[in-house]
């Protein structure tokens, strides 16, 4: 098993959020996060302020091995606009699964 981390402007959540499911990913959790990367932040055309964390959204979903290539094109196509900032993606190694109402275990449990 493995999670994908997805950080991802907002105003993109909708259509990836929408996109996963269609493609039969229903099970994830979002997160409102605040961060930065190589641009350090976001300067305010109107004030020229610069702001040290910008508002992003983390989307998390742990899936069968087999299924990574399909969520990664799903999200890459559905959050990205080529401009600075539109994110990252993790993938990390899931060890176990448990369903707390079934005892469940595994692949089954996700």
């Amino acid at each position: 098993m493995k999670r994908v981390e997805a950080i991802i402007r907002p105003e993109k959540l909708e259509l990836c959020k929408n996109a996963l499911a269609e493609a039969g990913f229903h099970g994830l959790t979002v997160t409102e996060v605040k961060g930065r990367g190589r641009q350090m932040g976001i300067v305010s055309s109107l004030s020229q302020e610069r702001g040290d964390l910008v508002p992003k959204v983390k989307l998390e979903l742990v899936i069968e091995n087999k299924d990574v290539d399909t969520a990664l094109d799903i999200i890459l196509k559905n959050a990205r606009t080529g401009a600075i900032g539109d994110g990252k993606i993790f993938i990390s190694d899931i060890s176990e699964c448990i369903r707390i109402r079934t005892n469940e275990r595994g692949q089954g449990a996700i």
